[in-house]
């Protein structure tokens, strides 16, 4: 069976070509490292549950992603506080909040002074694992 053609996040499609930056910026075991008063290195281990970054970004050669998609992108980030399903274009599937902070950050490829709804936005788009 053959990839899906883009990412999914909810119901939304988005662009297959935003990139997963920070994929191996994150890892599950935390550490704690500290000396007790002996001298001796306590080091504590624990497994993250969940907080992986997933951030899906475009760039000015591609990833763009219209402007009416991006104003449905924004409205689920304002309106959304369960976990959302999200499954990238190789298959790959997580639930995911918004990250907290900005998002979302879009930049138009041309400035519109009435912008059509088919205006093609460089999209960053910032979530964390559930």
């Amino acid at each position: 069976m053959a990839p899906p053609l883009t990412h999914t996040l909810a119901t939304l499609s988005l662009p297959r070509s935003l990139v997963w930056v920070d994929e191996f910026q994150w890892t599950a075991p935390l550490r704690a490292q500290e000396y007790s008063i002996t001298g001796a290195l306590i080091v504590d281990v624990a497994t993250r549950q969940a907080g992986r970054p997933i951030t899906l970004q475009g760039v000015a050669d591609h990833g763009w992603m219209a402007r009416a998609a991006l104003q449905d992108l924004w409205a689920l980030a304002n309106t959304s506080t369960a976990p959302l399903a999200l499954t990238l274009a190789d298959g790959r599937a997580f639930n995911v909040h918004f990250a907290d902070g900005n998002p979302i950050e879009a930049e138009p490829i041309t400035r519109a002074e009435l912008p059509q709804a088919d205006l093609p936005y460089v999209v960053t788009l910032r979530l964390i694992t559930a």
